[in-house]
């Protein structure tokens, strides 16, 4: 991206004189941020600038450079900063496989390789299934069998490298209580549940009781007691689960004990 500027150059009884030129998207207190020295651009930006105009280069693209651009440059004189406004706005999607419509009972879905940018003309897409392409697929659409185990993604033919992050159900759930130490009545206790999916996974933990139809704690991650009690003690655990799978955790045994 490039800007072009102009300034007087006689002002307040001398020459102006362009001191500093730089491109920014925050502000460090009322500061602008120069990108060559934030952290998030380290080693990907380029100026290229002469007398008057500036342009502005960054590499390796991600979908956080979303942000709005501007360009400042900074003079000798006393009033001497200028921005433009607004800025460039820059906006960058990462393509996403997306699930259209699914079978559970016999396992078939129907996946999009979505994108929200719009993209040019006609397009021929690659699939992937655990990593290997699914020959025959060349639409944004893409019939699949699928079990717990396999991921999916997808790319624009031409540009392979640009695959899309992949699709997949949860992993088998981790859980975890803190305090670690003997836990004894009255204090705060906090279960946490935690499973690898994309999309990202919907929790929900049960108390371990005999009853097949169990009535559900909680729907968060965790599950917090802020006050336990002796007759909180028992098993518990967890179930993560999308739009491709559900899968249950091992039980966590928490013992109460009487102060």
């Amino acid at each position: 991206m490039s800007c072009t500027y102009r300034y007087p150059s006689w002002k307040y009884g001398r020459y102006t004189e362009v001191k500093e030129t730089f491109w920014f998207t925050k502000l460090s207190g009322k500061e602008p941020v120069d990108l060559r020295t934030d952290s998030d651009y380290q080693d990907r930006v380029e100026y290229s600038c002469s007398e008057k105009s500036c342009s502005l280069r960054i590499t390796d693209l991600r979908e956080s450079d979303s942000a709005e651009y501007k360009f400042m440059f900074i003079t000798n004189q006393q009033d001497g900063k200028y921005s433009g406004l607004p800025g460039v706005t820059l906006r960058i999607t990462d393509l996403q496989v997306r699930v259209n419509s699914l079978q559970a009972s016999t396992r078939w879905a129907e996946l999009i390789c979505h994108s929200s940018c719009l993209l040019p003309g006609y397009l021929r897409y690659i699939w992937y299934k655990n990593g290997r392409i699914i020959q025959g697929q060349t639409s944004s659409y893409c019939s699949v069998y699928f079990t717990p185990t396999d991921s999916f993604s997808c790319a624009v033919e031409g540009h392979e490298n640009f695959r899309s992050p992949p699709l997949y159900a949860p992993k088998l759930p981790s859980v975890s209580v803190s305090p670690s130490a003997e836990i004894v009545e009255g204090s705060s206790v906090t279960l946490t549940c935690s499973s690898d999916a994309n999309p990202a996974a919907n929790y929900t933990w049960y108390k371990k009781n005999g009853n097949p139809d169990l009535q559900p704690l909680s729907k968060d991650p965790q599950l917090v007691f802020s006050s336990i009690q002796s007759s909180d003690s028992g098993e518990y655990y967890c179930t993560a689960e999308n739009e491709l799978g559900r899968r249950t955790s091992k039980y966590i045994y928490i013992d109460v004990k009487c102060e």
